[in-house]
């Protein structure tokens, strides 16, 4: 049995778990908190503010990329990138098999198909995949997309509210992880 004395909790763990428990209510959904985070280095982030494209490569189950690459808009959500992709293409149909890991690299090399690979030499990291279907993640995806994609989202603005709506199109957020 453990003595009263031993079971209090100190004032200063006291003050430690009041502060992490408000921080972790006060996050709005979908954000990062601090211990979920994985760091990505400064040039590669520069190059995500700069960049409208990344390029996507699923990981198989033994860690090698699949030969399905593609460039791809994405919007950000803190660290996260979101995607917007039909339920039917290969991004959405990994993740539902269970192959949620991909290699994301950073730039605007063209179409994959005729860049001769050179979208490899950008940046990149690894990302862990999940659906998301978040009412307010959409919208704010929504309106990020319409902020950076200003020329074209007259035309793709529609395409995507409807998929998303009808469940021909799905959101999904890449985040950040260290292998």
């Amino acid at each position: 049995m453990v003595s009263p004395a031993h079971s209090r909790l100190s004032r200063r763990g006291f003050l430690h778990a009041l502060t992490v428990a408000a921080a972790t209510l006060l996050l709005p959904p979908g954000r990062l908190r601090a211990d979920q985070a994985f760091a990505l280095p400064d040039a590669t982030r520069a190059a995500l503010e700069k960049s409208r494209l990344i390029y996507l490569s699923p990981l198989r189950s033994d860690g090698t990329e699949s030969e399905c690459h593609g460039e791809v808009w994405y919007a950000q959500d803190g660290a996260d990138l979101l995607v917007v992709t039909a339920t039917d293409r290969w991004k959405a149909l990994a993740v539902r098999r269970g192959l949620d890991r991909a290699r994301i690299w950073v730039g605007d090399f063209g179409q994959w198909k005729k860049s001769d690979g050179r979208f490899k030499t950008g940046p990149s990291f690894l990302v862990k995949a999940r659906f998301d279907a978040g009412d307010s993640v959409i919208e704010a995806a929504l309106a990020a997309f319409g902020a950076k994609y200003s020329d074209e989202w007259g035309k793709w603005e529609p395409r995507f509210r409807k998929g998303l709506a009808d469940g021909s199109r799905v959101l999904i957020r890449y985040r950040p992880s260290g292998a």
